[in-house]
């Protein structure tokens, strides 16, 4: 099972302040933790929402909204993806993240991910499912330069 753990923004991260030597110690300790035990599959920090963008659809159109967005609460900084036995070990991994001081109440979100064996039969043809294989093969194992 694949889950995402996303890491709240918070004021700091929407201004671009960039953690502490220490967090960033915790941060790389935590992240070779979940690489020794073989559940990391990737971890990310994102930069502020004023260098990102979203898109917004109306009456069939999308258009692009830059960046920054108003509540930082509702944003994210970064994000693990793991792939464990069950949502209970993801949320065991999830509860060993570093808390940098003086964040309380900044969280995480823990999101278990679609996989395509999530997906009903009635929802995949076989040709669809053997073309989703066919991708995440090549995601698995990409070309070379």
């Amino acid at each position: 099972m694949k889950f995402m753990i996303v890491g709240k923004a918070s004021e700091e991260t929407e201004a671009g302040v960039l953690p502490s030597r220490e967090l960033v110690d915790n941060m790389t300790a935590f992240n070779e933790s979940l690489a020794k035990a073989g559940v990391l599959l990737a971890a990310e920090g994102l930069h502020p929402s004023s260098r990102g963008a979203q898109i917004a659809y109306s009456g069939g159109r999308a258009r692009v909204v830059d960046g920054p967005f108003a509540e930082a609460k509702e944003l994210i900084a970064g994000f693990w993806l793991i792939q464990v036995k069950s949502r209970e070990e993801a949320l065991e991994w999830a509860l060993r993240v570093p808390v940098p001081p003086g964040h309380d109440g900044i969280g995480l979100d823990v999101w278990q991910v679609y996989d395509a064996q999530d997906m009903p039969e009635t929802s995949l043809t076989p040709e669809t499912a053997q073309r989703h294989a066919a991708l995440r093969a090549t995601l698995d194992h990409p070309a070379g330069p």
